[in-house]
């Protein structure tokens, strides 16, 4: 859309304003877009935009303006709210809009022939969005290094003989790669949230819904929001591969032939292809060509994940989260290059479930914790002055790069012998991690040293790096003969400048150090400045032309001077164009070795990884250790378990817990006690370890055995979208749905309070269907929290079922059972708790005296709890067995007696045909044959004093 001023109909009394005001408002307004003006040296912008800059950037409304002289917006007639911009400022909010707040941005610019100051004509210049920041790149990341690879893919869904086939396909600008892939997913679309997860998505493409389409892609849409991806849709003609396969080619390195690739085979996703390439405009991008790379992502190769893990374990920061420690990524993260961040994100969405991998990930690891001298050298010498070279190869490709970005590569490379020589002085001690560092290290960077030989022998004889540490690139003069003559030329001007400034001094009689300065001024070239004090020297004379009076003195210069001033200006500007034609030269000699710095990024930022895992290991309150992994189906025993970013908190003294799951015998564990007793905490933080060590990490506990996951699926919290419809409820059966669909023997299933967005009753049963569920017919590990006290008893009907409980010390301090002290222990014991203390939570949070009293006696008039002091730590699993044999063995022997009647015993009287008093004789003479093993059993002994 194009706003002509000319055409406006408005009254002209109203200005340019008011017409901008119209073109403004007849745009579409979107919320997922932010729309910024570019007026030359700053940026405007209007509506809800305005307002959205003044509350989230500037924190103020202060900076709001009216725009249009009488303007009507809405049902006020001040104007179009507006606010402007500086261009850095512009620059950093943009960045922020694009990779943290999710917002698409558009630029709009001046037509050409538009006055600048009051243009008539704008037009859409450059749009970018989360998924698709290389229109912007340029711009916004030329002196930032970009710390999350904006990953945007594409999805087509297909109905084929009651199969759901996915088509993906994929792209990450940033290392110019495409990737493909194509699944069958269930009514969910499990498979494609962890795919999501699994990429780091920031931006979806599906096709719009037709009628006949319309359930299926909805119920896509709510999962790919879900994720907190950004959705976009294009028409659905889009996704017909037509010239696909030719576009592929011009894309592909080594021109290598699409039509060859196995990849075509999958024809959904190729569909999905074409919609992307479209998108992105690639093909209309030169510099795009022969430069991509495609691969088949395999979703089979890492741990699946969905979206309530993710936010279950505390996976990533959440947006505004600003402290390093309430997120797995903050507490992991001391990267010391941006390659190497970005791959951090890339390997905690991605934990690998190929045991053979996992180990030799912990190995490399292993050998940086017990070097600590070698792992500091290398973060803060040699990784701390890594420079970006994706980024900069993508630069070297398009001919933007600065001779600094040729320079900084330089310096990496000289780097390298002496990193080369600290890697292999690591490998010395242990065989096995000296074939690791050997191979993944040492032999990599040895081969991408000889490769960048010749790249630092082209450096060093074209550049003059003389002065570099003062931040001056420039090209060596006798590097080319025309550049020589050129520097020769304005050395000899500058000789004149020279000559000329002492010459005036001895005619002013002015010492040229202190008194007579020649400066180089914008727009008037060289000229001399003497103190007030001292121009009474030049007002007598017609050879000096005085130019301007500021408060540092006078400005003045001779004819001679503006003459040689002109000529050495001139020069300059030749000398920078033909040394700017040479820079192009040496940049695309530098854009060859693009494939060589990729690898070398590559292998840079695994290292990086790697020692961050080290150094947070060894720096954590109690070390971390290396856990011992075992393949799929083995045991999950933690001793003296943390979590790991709890224990890093302020005025935080963790308390460590045990975990022992062993299949078979306690795969299915529920876990109940007080409200604030620490069950989410200890079902989160398993799940953390086993995500920690598949990503090759070490872990928080004192000794640890894992077996390999292929998913770890959480319903954690409460998960309320009522915005969109989807109540708490609502959430949390459509996560467990999830759970119950996608998850295998060999998952790792953590589920918190299941059932509690109903009625009491309903909530049970459902909480007692899944459970029972998960234990019997999927038999994966399960860490099952809840208050509902009656899922203790499944442990009765499955025997690899076993009841735990967060501990709690309670003192009786009054008559009444709510008169009591209750001490949090946070230790977690075999056992059952039937209490939750939920009025003992209400009173940590400061509710009113008078609400608690009135709780308190309400709950006394519901249920008497007995009295005295007690501690809830409940008897063993081995007691409450014996125990409960003890009652059942009991009541059956008095429930199935028969007593003989008064007339000789010949007519039989059944139990249930006695008067209550023989009854009651009789249970009690039965008791009394019991009440020696009723008295041993602590489990027998906890009913009855609760009755």
């Amino acid at each position: 859309m194009m706003y002509d001023k000319e055409k406006d109909e408005n009254d002209d009394t109203l200005g340019v304003d008011t017409g901008f005001c119209n073109f403004f408002e007849r745009l579409e307004q979107r919320d997922d877009t932010i729309r910024l003006f570019d007026r030359g040296d700053y940026y405007t912008l209007h509506g809800n935009d305005a307002r959205y800059v003044a509350q989230n950037f500037y924190h103020t409304s202060s900076v709001l303006k009216w725009f249009g002289r009488g303007y009507r917006s809405g049902n006020q007639k001040e104007g179009l709210p507006s606010c402007t911009m500086r261009t850095e400022q512009a620059k950093s909010f943009l960045r922020e809009a694009l990779t943290a707040r999710q917002l698409r941005v558009q630029i709009w610019v001046p037509e050409a022939g538009s006055s600048k100051k009051n243009p008539s004509k704008w037009k859409l210049d450059k749009q970018a969005s989360p998924g698709n920041i290389t229109p912007l790149e340029d711009l916004l990341f030329v002196n930032t290094d970009l710390l999350s690879a904006p990953i945007i893919t594409s999805l087509k869904v297909v109905m084929k003989d009651k199969m759901r086939t996915i088509g993906v396909a994929f792209a990450d600008t940033s290392i110019r790669q495409i990737g493909v892939t194509e699944f069958v997913d269930n009514d969910m679309f499990s498979n494609t949230e962890s795919l999501l997860i699994q990429l780091s998505v920031k931006e979806c493409i599906i096709p719009t819904s037709s009628r006949a389409t319309e359930f299926e892609l909805g119920k896509l849409k709510e999962v790919i929001e879900r994720c907190g991806v950004v959705l976009t849709e294009r028409k659905p003609s889009e996704f017909i591969a037509r010239n696909t396969e030719q576009d592929l080619s011009r894309l592909l390195e080594n021109e290598t032939s699409a039509t060859a690739m196995p990849e075509l085979d999958l024809k959904v996703a190729i569909g999905s292809a074409a919609a992307l390439i479209s998108y992105l405009s690639l093909i209309s991008d030169p510099s795009n060509h022969g430069h991509y790379v495609l691969r088949r992502h395999d979703l089979a190769q890492f741990m699946r994940l969905d979206g309530s893990a993710l936010r279950a374990l505390s996976l990533m920061p959440a947006p505004g989260d600003i402290s390093k420690t309430t997120s797995l990524f903050g507490l992991l993260n001391r990267c010391r290059s941006p390659q190497g961040v970005r791959l951090l994100g890339s390997w905690l969405k991605q934990p690998l479930v190929n045991l053979h991998e996992i180990k030799r990930r912990q190995d490399l690891v292993e050998s940086f914790v017990e070097d600590a001298t070698s792992r500091r050298v290398v973060q803060e010498e040699y990784l701390k002055n890594m420079p970006d070279m994706h980024r900069i190869s993508k630069r070297f490709q398009k001919g933007s790069a600065s001779l600094e970005e040729v320079v900084r590569v330089y310096e990496a490379v000289l780097k390298l012998p002496e990193l080369i020589g600290i890697l292999q002085g690591m490998m010395s001690e242990d065989v096995t991690a000296a074939h690791a560092i050997g191979e993944q290290y040492v032999a990599v960077f040895k081969e991408h040293e000889e490769h960048l030989q010749k790249y630092t022998e082209m450096v060093e004889q074209t550049l003059d790096l003389s002065d570099t540490h003062s931040h001056t690139y420039v090209i060596k003069p006798e590097y080319d003969e025309r550049l020589q003559e050129l520097a020769e030329q304005l050395a000899e001007y500058r000789d004149e400048l020279d000559k000329e400034h002492h010459r005036v001094g001895r005619d002013l009689g002015l010492d040229i150090d202190k008194k007579l300065h020649l400066e180089n001024k914008d727009n008037v070239g060289y000229v001399f400045r003497v103190t007030k004090t001292d121009a009474k020297a030049i007002q007598d004379s017609d050879e000096y032309e005085e130019l301007k009076q500021v408060k540092g003195g006078i400005f003045f210069r001779t004819k001679k001077l503006k003459k040689t001033a002109e000529k050495f200006t001139e020069g300059t500007v030749q000398y920078q164009k033909y040394q700017g034609d040479l820079v192009k030269e040496i940049v695309n000699i530098a854009a060859t070795y693009c494939p060589v710095l990729e690898l070398l990024d590559a292998c840079i930022a695994h290292l990086d990884v790697i020692v961050s895992f080290a150094h947070v290991s060894s720096n954590a309150p109690t070390p971390f250790v290396k856990p011992k992994m075992t393949d799929k189906g083995g045991n999950l025993v933690l001793k003296e378990a943390r979590h790991p970013c709890l224990e890093v908190q302020d005025d935080v003294s963790f308390i460590p817990n045990d975990v022992d799951m062993v299949k078979g015998k306690s795969e299915f564990q529920i876990i109940t006690g007080p409200n604030m007793g620490g069950k989410s905490t200890y079902i989160r933080q398993v799940g953390v370890i086993a995500l920690m060590a598949q990503t090759g990490c070490f872990v928080p506990c004192e000794e640890a055995e894992l077996p390999v996951f292929d998913s770890i699926l959480a319903r954690v919290g409460a998960g309320d979208s009522q915005i969109k419809g989807v109540s708490t409820f609502m959430a949390e059966m459509l996560e467990t749905a999830n759970i119950l669909k996608s998850a295998t023997k060999d998952s790792l299933i953590v589920i918190d309070e299941l059932g509690r967005g109903t009625s009491t009753a309903d909530g049970f049963a459902l909480a007692w269907a899944i459970s029972e569920h998960i234990a019997t017919h999927i038999r994966a590990f399960c860490l099952f929290a809840t208050h509902f006290h009656e899922l203790t008893t499944l442990d009765q009907d499955l025997p690899y079922v076993k009841n735990m409980h967060v501990v709690a010390h309670v003192t009786q301090t009054g008559k009444t059972t709510q008169d009591r002290e209750i001490t949090l222990l946070y230790k977690v014991a075999p056992g059952i708790c039937d209490q939750s203390f939920g009025i003992h939570v209400a009173e940590l949070a400061n509710f009113p005296e008078n609400v608690v009293k009135l709780a308190k006696r309400k709950a006394d008039e519901l249920e008497d709890f007995g009295g005295g002091t007690m501690d809830i730590e409940m008897p063993s699993q081995q007691a409450s067995e014996e125990g409960s044999k003890i009652i059942m063995d009991f009541l059956h022997k008095w429930s199935s007696q028969t007593i003989n009647s008064e007339n000789d015993g010949e007519d039989i009287v059944m139990a249930d045909d006695l008067s209550l008093d023989d009854q009651l004789q009789q249970l009690k003479r039965y008791y009394e044959e019991f009440k020696p093993q009723i008295e041993q059993n602590p489990w027998c002994q906890a009913i009855i004093s609760s009755l």
